[in-house]
């Protein structure tokens, strides 16, 4: 099965079942004048319009490349997923403002054995629920399911505390059904928050995995004569869909046709193994016929990453009959002034190679 049937029956089957847990809690919470159970049904109805909202997305972002979007429209699941978070914060809004005007106008609620059989039986369904959504989620690699398991899970844990409030007034005569409600509220807003945060990190562009980026570097490195992988940059265009770009360190004697060839063996190996498309790879030369060029190296390298906030020296490139050096610097993000970094390595390797045409471009950290 396709992982966009996947998805579309997973949220169906939550649409199901969300659909008859808010029902039944709708009708037992009118009956027992319950804020608390009719602030869950209303989470449990907000969670039928999020899996609705999950198929949507779904095949949006199903939809084919065009000219318009050539790379695809993946990304419309973050999007979709940010929307699940906005239905959830609405649900917890909602029942705060019921459960704040029940602290004013208290109600005394009438719970019966019906009312706690089927909290209970509610609380048992929505871990169940909430369990396979959200492994399916990551299997699928879906934020939109992730969030709607994470959100199933809550419902569970926010539901038992309703029970609780109808065992304590049931047997203490203790009337916590406004507080409770409030409770549940707070929770269910928190959840959303956090959803938002996480599906708009993604949407703005997160650092990708360390696992993933070392794999394909030596991924890369595994081609004979490729010295090193440098420069990795990962771009997310839905889950599932990464492309890249590299710079590869081969030997200053390779033709261009030798390179063409590796580059594409790379390319073919990076998509078999990783599931990656690389785009884009870009060579450094590596000096390989001059023992000066090669001791050079070392002590500008050395020089460099003597200096605070440098991470990394590659793409070292000495050129002895032309007096020049170049090379690239990685700088953490933690370097208040990039420039700053920048200027104080060129004039660390300048005391040293005065006569030298110096080059040095600055990179950021972007992968491991």
């Amino acid at each position: 099965m396709s992982r966009e049937k996947s998805i579309i029956r997973v949220s169906i089957i939550g649409i199901i079942t969300n659909i008859f847990l808010a029902g039944f809690k709708f009708v037992v919470g009118f009956m027992a004048h319950s804020v608390a159970i009719m602030a869950d049904a209303t989470n449990n109805a907000s969670d039928v319009l999020s899996s609705v909202v999950t198929i949507i997305g779904t095949k949006l972002a199903g939809l084919p490349a065009d000219k318009s979007h050539p790379f695809g429209h993946g990304r419309a699941e973050y999007l979709t997923a940010a929307v699940i978070s906005g239905i959830v914060l609405y649900a917890g809004i909602t029942a705060l403002i019921e459960s704040a005007e029940r602290i004013i106008w208290p109600v005394e609620p009438e719970y019966s054995t019906a009312t706690l059989i089927i909290v209970v039986a509610g609380v048992i369904a929505k871990i169940l629920l909430g369990r396979y959504v959200k492994l399916q989620g990551e299997k699928l690699s879906s934020d939109s399911l992730k969030n709607s398991g994470s959100d199933a899970l809550m419902d569970a844990a926010v539901s038992s505390t309703t029970l609780i409030g109808a065992v304590a007034f049931m047997f203490f005569g203790v009337n916590l059904e406004a507080w409770l409600g409030m409770f549940i509220s707070v929770m269910i807003i928190k959840a959303a928050i956090d959803m938002f945060r996480e599906t708009t990190s993604k949407i703005l562009g997160e650092r990708e995995d360390s696992e993933l980026t070392r794999s394909i570097k030596e991924t890369i490195c595994e081609s004979e004569g490729v010295y090193g992988a440098y420069d990795l940059i990962l771009t997310n265009y839905g889950p599932d869909k990464l492309m890249g770009s590299v710079h590869i360190e081969v030997p200053d004697t390779w033709t261009a046709g030798k390179i063409d060839v590796v580059s594409r063996e790379i390319m073919h190996r990076v998509a078999v193994k990783n599931h990656i498309a690389l785009a884009a790879i870009g060579i450094y030369s590596h000096n390989t016929t001059s023992a000066e060029a090669s001791e050079i190296r070392e002590n500008v390298t050395r020089s460099a990453m003597s200096q605070k906030y440098v991470l990394q020296v590659h793409g070292f490139y000495c050129s002895v009959s032309d007096k020049t050096i170049r090379f690239d610097i990685v700088i953490d993000f933690a370097a208040p002034n990039v420039e700053d970094v920048h200027s104080k390595v060129i004039e660390a390797v300048k005391k040293i190679y005065p006569d030298y045409y110096i080059t040095v471009q600055a990179d950021s950290d972007f992968s491991d």
